[in-house]
């Protein structure tokens, strides 16, 4: 590369690594705290909710990557323009093929960075992002070991454990179970203890009592007991085999969509394939999403209220762009033999990148110059 194109490339990966952090640090504040609220409201620790938020961003940089570099080309380009910087570019004999040429490289660069996010790194974190809650929702154990809080370890379940002793023991257990519409039940007990046996997970409560609101009479019945067990198994969730999401598979294993996929997944094969193409689909729209904004930004004269103009309609663009790539997915995802479709906006968008750097060679106006 020249010395122009390792300077206007080198100032977009910073400013897109900039967008980056602070559209994934907002995002990711968004998600987490419904998250947070999940899982500690299920028992669970700080460390197990790190564990979640960690496997969940390869996900969410994936989604941001492409708008980062879109709002990085717009600022890079508009600050350059605004101190003159541009201007001098084009003086020396630069035209808008030249200058497009760091801008396509940045592009290619943004391109591999989605490429290894939705080939590899993408599909391994859905995998053990889906084991990992897997595993939670089954240990009914981790879900009773929290002392102080009531927690709800199923729906129409809550558990309240006054002190836990080291040696496991629960002491001043409350537990309300409200699964079935016609009786209410609460156990409270002096003590208890989670035992597995036979594969099944059973709270033994000692010295405790029994009250069951039958709602249709709303009659109450209460019992005392010495010992009861109550059996667990129906908040630790089906133990089946868990059917795959298809963003987990191989790219290679998503586009042959043989039977084995389809029985794994549960999808058919208009899905498996969309999600297959998607990943080529959306590393092509990032590349050449920030020559489409470039060629926007050439449009035009110098105005003192600078580029929000070009600016804006390079958003727009893109928003339109998006909204057909969103068509095409509905479309593809009903009919397998329509995967073309799914290239359709990265197209659309190389085709209007290079119909504006081409309007710009026809009469060339620099950037920031008055007209």
């Amino acid at each position: 590369m020249g010395l122009f194109d390792r300077y206007l490339a080198g100032q977009l990966l910073i400013y897109f690594g900039f967008f980056s952090l602070v559209l994934v640090a907002v995002y990711w504040v968004n998600r987490a705290i419904g998250l947070f609220d999940r899982l500690i409201a299920g028992g669970s620790s700080v460390l197990t909710f790190l564990e979640f938020t960690a496997l969940a961003l390869p996900n969410v940089i994936y989604a941001v990557l492409p708008v980062s570099a879109l709002v990085a080309t717009l600022y890079g380009i508009n600050r350059l323009s605004g101190d003159s910087e541009m201007v001098v570019a084009q003086t020396t004999g630069l035209s808008p093929w030249r200058l497009a040429r760091p801008v396509l490289i940045f592009g290619v660069a943004v391109a591999i960075m989605i490429s290894v996010l939705g080939h590899l790194l993408v599909p391994a974190a859905r995998t053990a992002l889906s084991e990992r809650g897997q595993a939670l929702s089954q240990d009914v154990t981790a879900r009773f070991l929290t002392e102080g809080e009531f927690l709800h370890p199923g729906d129409g379940v809550t558990v309240y454990v006054r002190e836990i002793t080291e040696a496991g023991e629960l002491l001043g257990l409350f537990l309300q179970d409200r699964r079935s519409p016609d009786a209410r039940t609460s156990y409270t007990a002096e003590r208890a203890l989670l035992v597995r046996a036979d594969g099944a997970t059973r709270l033994v409560m000692f010295d405790g009592m029994a009250q069951t609101l039958e709602v249709p009479t709303r009659n109450l019945v209460t019992t005392t007991f010495d010992d009861f067990a109550y059996d667990l198994a129906g908040l630790a969730g089906g133990e089946g085999v868990r059917l795959l999401d298809p963003r987990e598979l191989s790219t290679a294993a998503l586009l042959r969509a043989d039977e084995e996929a389809q029985r794994i997944t549960g999808a058919d094969v208009a899905k498996l394939r969309y999600e297959g193409h998607a990943r080529f689909a959306d590393a092509a729209f990032a590349l050449v999403l920030p020559v489409m904004a470039l060629g926007f930004l050439m449009l035009g004269g110098y105005s003192r209220l600078g580029l929000w103009r070009q600016i804006l309609g390079a958003v727009l663009a893109a928003i339109v762009l998006e909204m057909l790539g969103n068509v095409a997915e509905n479309t593809v995802r009903r009919d397998a033999d329509l995967w073309p479709m799914v290239y359709l906006p990265a197209l659309l968008t190389a085709a209007l990148a290079v119909a504006l750097v081409w309007r710009d060679t026809r009469g060339p106006r620099l950037i920031g110059r008055p007209a």
